[in-house]
């Protein structure tokens, strides 16, 4: 269901269908409630573009937000310059320090184009506030990911809207993964239907960037991840 102009929401939450977004997602619902929160979805030409998709309405259907809006941008496919959209870039293994430099797929400068059709959605259902779950610690170092990107965001946000009232919100960008981990399960967030993997369409890798952040913080949380992982030789999850 799309809202029209003239339909109002609170919040717009950018659900990508993996944990950090359906945190923010179930943070959202919890503090505004599903008839307030619209989610937002992109298809950017991503390896796991119907992965994230069946994520994305599964995540919704499960707290109840009705009001939802899938985006496509194709044009980061034609840009290329990333593994996750070029096909002739590798997807790598995650190496032994996770953002230590900026990796191969990080996909150029992606969260201002998401954001800005998050902001005019925003803007159409007069909701004052956007989520979305950028996370600074225990990241894979992408630059679009830093809490003073957003402050430019929200600075050109308040000079380039009608009323300058909406703001974007980033809940969990200070928290470490397990930090993450342990308030979703606190909220009920349905980490069994989200997706992370880089590569996998049926069972998570286990070895890119993601899906190694992801198991580290479900170690440390103390929890099981619930989705399911192909078998990685032994250590290479810890």
């Amino acid at each position: 269901m799309s809202l029209q102009a003239g339909d109002s929401a609170r919040v717009v939450v950018v659900l990508s269908g993996g944990m950090d977004s359906t945190v923010c997602a179930a943070l959202a619902v919890r503090d505004f409630g599903s008839e307030n929160t619209a989610a937002l979805h992109f298809s950017y030409g991503q390896r796991t573009e119907s992965r994230e998709k069946q994520a994305f309405h599964a995540i919704c259907d499960r707290l109840e937000i009705r009001t939802r809006q899938r985006v496509q941008t194709e044009f980061f496919r034609a840009i290329g310059g990333s593994a996750l959209t070029d096909e002739h870039i590798a997807v790598p293994d995650s190496p032994p320090h996770i953002g230590a430099e900026i990796p191969v797929t990080y996909v150029p400068f992606r969260n201002s184009h998401f954001l800005s059709a998050a902001t005019s959605w925003a803007e159409v259902l007069r909701a004052e506030r956007i989520y979305i779950g950028a996370v600074e610690q225990d990241s894979s170092g992408y630059p679009d990911c830093r809490p003073e990107f957003y402050r430019a965001f929200n600075e050109a946000i308040r000079i380039g809207t009608r009323e300058g009232k909406i703001r974007i919100e980033t809940p969990v960008i200070g928290l470490r993964k397990a930090e993450i981990v342990t308030l979703g399960l606190e909220l009920g967030a349905p980490f069994h239907l989200t997706w992370s993997c880089y590569r996998g369409l049926d069972q998570a890798c286990g070895t890119c960037d993601s899906c190694m952040l992801r198991l580290r913080a479900f170690e440390v949380a103390g929890a099981v991840d619930p989705i399911p992982y192909l078998p990685t030789p032994a250590g290479r999850r810890s």
